[in-house]
């Protein structure tokens, strides 16, 4: 199995706006990115799974080919800077994304 890290130049999380996150991968070339987005591996259900929410939170997925790249925007837990914000910024929020395997 090839872990997330082993195939995407990035993985990061930023906020996008005070209730929602925006989690980017951007893979090391475009033949991975195929595979990856031709996988079925990435869905919102699997993201979900991940982030312990309903899949109703996973507001959009946009596989984007030219930067080589996915772009999940989600609905935060709470909103940014709200007492119990632990990451006011959202930036620590990619750490589940690092459980991704991949069968190739």
């Amino acid at each position: 199995m090839t872990n997330i890290l082993q195939i995407a130049d990035v993985v990061r999380s930023k906020n996008a706006g005070p209730f929602e996150l925006t989690l980017d991968i951007i893979f090391c070339n475009r033949e991975i990115f195929r595979q990856v987005r031709e996988s079925g591996i990435i869905t919102k259900n699997s993201v979900a799974q991940l982030y312990q929410v309903d899949e109703s939170k996973i507001l959009e997925m946009v596989w984007f080919e030219p930067a080589k790249a996915l772009k999940i925007t989600l609905l935060r837990n709470r909103p940014s800077g709200k007492i119990g914000d632990l990451d006011v910024y959202g930036a620590q929020q990619h750490a589940p994304l690092l459980a991704l395997e991949f069968p190739f």
